[in-house]
């Protein structure tokens, strides 16, 4: 199975299986989605702060409340994802493959854009992607900024890293920019310490990657922000996405493509 000639719909297929794995370098051409999922009480809160927070959460598709696929996504939301993180009072008490019993008629879920959607141009321009290499997932870091609040949710800015040859960073900052509903450009380039992270090998979420001599790390906004937000503070439940196992939709990635 190469993941990178299935169909979206064959992929959800595969995870609605079984398989478990991170989906970047899967069906290629299609953007993917973060995923969280929010009692209907909770959903305007939140919506506001996506509003506000438009770079780490850039809202896709919205649903009605107990629904359980979306405009973006012909397929059902509580199991044709690799894995689920499953909160409760802000505490993330499991992580599993299906969470068909768990869903809720007042669960309103949101889809936002993933940097796995720009991953395809970075690499169609020669822009290597270190963790498709290494067949890792990408690393994920809490940083020291806070986001903007709204209503009951706050909580840290969450980023993703690739390390970029620093004669092609300006490259990988025009080509992302163009992308601004999954993610868009670079929020930093260069020193770590300046987002208060203060070891790249010790990522939050995913898998570590090498900064190679001569490489430069670049960040960008990430959709796991809202589950910090969830950690932060504590709406009574919440779902969302296992960190870098996503929801890979219909919708072509030239679709978010700005001129």
């Amino acid at each position: 199975m190469n993941p990178a000639e299935l169909s979206p719909h064959r992929a959800r297929a595969l995870f609605r299986a079984g398989l478990r794995t991170p989906t970047s370098g899967y069906s290629p051409g299609y953007a993917q989605a973060n995923l969280i999922a929010l009692p209907r009480e909770a959903a305007f809160d939140f919506l506001l702060f996506a509003q506000r927070n438009p770079k780490p959460c850039p809202v896709l598709d919205v649903t009605e409340p107990g629904e359980v696929s979306a405009s973006v996504f012909d397929g059902d939301l509580r199991s044709d994802l690799p894995a689920y993180r499953v909160y409760r009072h802000g505490e993330l008490v499991e992580e599993r493959a299906d969470v068909t019993d768990l869903w809720r008629d007042d669960l309103v879920a949101f889809l936002i854009g993933c940097s796995f959607t720009f991953e395809t141009p970075l690499l169609e321009a020669g822009v290597p992607v270190r963790h498709i290499e290494a067949g890792t997932n990408v690393a994920m870091y809490r940083t020291n900024r806070e986001c903007r609040p709204a209503g009951r949710f706050r909580g840290p800015l969450v980023v993703s890293m690739r390390p970029v040859p620093a004669d092609r960073v300006a490259d990988a900052v025009r080509i992302t920019s163009r992308y601004p509903a999954v993610h868009g450009a670079p929020v930093h380039v260069g020193d770590p310490g300046a987002l208060g992270i203060a070891d790249l090998a010790r990522p939050d979420y995913g898998d570590p990657v090498e900064v190679r001599e001569g490489e430069v790390p670049v960040f960008w906004a990430c959709g796991v922000t809202p589950q910090a937000a969830v950690a932060a503070s504590a709406p009574e439940f919440a779902i969302g996405h296992a960190p870098g196992h996503m929801a890979v939709t219909d919708v072509k990635d030239s679709f978010y493509q700005v001129p």
